[in-house]
């Protein structure tokens, strides 16, 4: 009995390292890689019975729960990086136009005008 817990737990190592977190792997899976990979953990794991099998589904699970929640951890990071820069390239602007207005004439009319084009306004 003894041996099969150690395969057993030798096997969820392996689905472990197949299923390896996103971040280590350095690109975000999609949801339809993360269920292709649970798919495969669970048709492994069709080959098991008893505790080792449900050993195997357990890790495959788990796996697939870490991956999702790596995935929306990702796109949330990417969104608040995106607002980030937004806010960034705003502030940007209004003290390139706080400058132009120090000016006055042709330099101030081409001083908004190159703020504008730079910040994309």
């Amino acid at each position: 009995m003894k041996h099969y817990r150690n395969a057993a737990l030798g096997l969820a190592l392996a689905l472990g390292a197949a299923l390896a977190p996103v971040h280590a792997q350095g690109t975000a899976m999609s949801q339809d890689q993360i269920d292709a990979r649970y798919d495969a953990a669970k048709k492994q794991c069709d080959a098991r019975s008893g505790d080792s099998k449900d050993l195997c589904l357990k890790q495959a699970r788990a796996d697939k729960d870490v991956a999702e929640a790596q995935a929306k951890a990702g796109k949330q990071k990417a969104e608040a990086n995106h607002d980030a820069a937004k806010a960034r390239q705003d502030a940007d602007y209004d003290v390139a136009k706080k400058k132009c207005a120090a000016m006055s004439g042709d330099a101030k009319d081409a001083c908004l005008a190159e703020a504008k084009t730079r910040y994309g306004k």
